[in-house]
């Protein structure tokens, strides 16, 4: 048996995210090494008028994801295997061993500065619940304009990508289909899609730059659903990860396979434990770290490591 940590993306975010990390030496440790990396106090970006921005967000989710997973490491409780989903990707890589924290936090304030600086306004996100891939992308062919599958995190939980009129016109259409669900995310930008294929590109070559090692523990890449066992690789993996359709359901299958039977999201929020709890981890266990006791949280890891 194996402890799987997963890390949720952008849309997860909840304001006062950083101030309710547990009190404990590595949280003081990991913002204060954030403080001097981005030169700027980092317990400001999760304020809700900070969460207009997606630098915010993105670099809330990094520091949120590496503390949690270091105070649990701290109590003995660290895991065997990582996956993150889209921003997720790259806290998980730091938990790996893959890049140090201080370069991950300077590469994802430039990541998330060029999707914001691209698409400052009229892009975003949807989610579509209640209908197959199979049932939403022949509607995706039914309207003009820019829009993309972008996240397969459940057979029927789809997210699509494109400017804000096409979503709403998917939108209706999955409503009139029989989806269950269509709302908008909480993410302003056009992820997961060939949008963004300029800004990956851009951000590879700062990827370059940076040292990387192999990692440490098995981190599974949700890009291509599978264990990724190469530094450059890896690095290769999170440059272009805001360009690739996220493969989330078909990673959590790979985790079990390679016998994780335990799946802890790190904060914030509780989507990736519901998605988990819905395919194999339902016979395992899946818990998130938000909303639970820390010695819970220990107890869980250590009884599946």
């Amino acid at each position: 048996m194996s402890v799987l940590f997963t890390f949720p993306g952008q849309g997860a975010q909840k304001a006062g995210m950083l101030h309710t990390l547990p009190s404990h030496a590595e949280t003081d440790r990991t913002l204060a090494e954030a403080t001097a990396a981005l030169g700027r106090d980092v317990i400001a970006l999760d304020s809700a008028d900070a969460f207009r921005s997606t630098v915010a967000v993105q670099l809330s989710l990094l520091v949120a994801g590496v503390a949690m997973a270091r105070v649990l490491a701290a109590h003995g409780a660290a895991p065997q295997m990582v996956a993150g989903l889209s921003i997720g990707a790259w806290p998980a890589a730091v938990v790996a061993g893959v890049l140090e924290f201080g370069d991950a936090l300077r590469l994802v304030e430039l990541r998330a500065r060029l999707m914001e600086d691209a698409y400052p306004s009229g892009y975003g996100m949807t989610a579509i619940g209640g209908l197959t891939r199979q049932q939403l992308e022949p509607l995706l062919a039914q309207v003009h304009g820019p829009v993309y599958l972008a996240n397969l995190n459940a057979p029927r939980q789809l997210v699509i990508s494109g400017s804000a009129p096409v979503l709403d016109a998917v939108a209706a259409l999955a409503l009139s289909h029989g989806a269950a669900r269509a709302e908008r995310l909480a993410v302003p930008v056009p992820s997961h899609c060939a949008l963004l294929d300029d800004q990956a590109r851009t951000l590879a070559c700062a990827c370059d730059q940076v040292p990387r090692k192999r990692p440490r523990i098995t981190y599974v890449s949700s890009s291509v659903a599978r264990a990724l066992f190469d530094g450059d690789r890896i690095m290769a993996d999170l440059a272009a990860n805001m360009a690739r359709p996220v493969l989330w359901a078909d990673t959590l299958r790979h985790a079990w396979e390679r016998g994780a039977r335990a799946a802890l999201e790190m904060p914030s929020g509780s989507v990736l434990t519901r998605l988990a709890q819905d395919a194999d981890f339902a016979a395992g266990t899946a818990l998130c770290a938000d909303g639970n006791r820390l010695d819970t949280l220990v107890q869980v890891v250590l009884e599946n490591q």
